[in-house]
């Protein structure tokens, strides 16, 4: 997907204290609009069918800079779980599997590159590499 990958993640979230004393957790408009880029980007690759068995998830996230020589990694901010988080929960509400949970492996690499972007690859994991002990 080519496109300026988010950099504001799911971590961003705030906490306010309610009238009734309990934490309520909730979205900055920085995560809300992030999360809107990353679906309306996704929408155009959802398969026909979701995903309903073990799969690999395989994503390089790009990011284009001025200054870093592209395909080195980007080894700065933000750290690669937190752009995975809101990445995997966009791909579910954008219905690419049944649940998230089916992502029994990843790989996720971030690198600078002349054309930003963000590279998926989903493989099914067979059941011929399933085995009993």
């Amino acid at each position: 997907m080519a496109m300026d990958p988010p950099t504001v993640t799911h971590q961003e979230n705030k906490i306010t204290v309610g009238k009734d004393g309990k934490p309520h957790l909730y979205e900055t408009s920085g995560v809300r609009t992030a999360r809107a880029k990353l679906e309306a980007n996704l929408a155009r690759y959802r398969p026909e069918k979701p995903f309903d068995s073990g799969i690999r998830l395989v994503v390089k996230w790009l990011f284009w800079s001025k200054t870093e020589r592209p395909g080195t990694y980007r080894i700065t901010r933000p750290d690669t779980d937190n752009l995975q988080k809101m990445l995997k929960d966009c791909m579910t509400r954008c219905g690419f599997w049944t649940d998230d949970a089916l992502v029994a492996s990843e790989i996720v690499e971030k690198f600078w590159n002349d054309v930003p972007g963000i590279w998926i690859r989903i493989e099914v994991l067979h059941e011929a590499n399933k085995r009993t002990v």
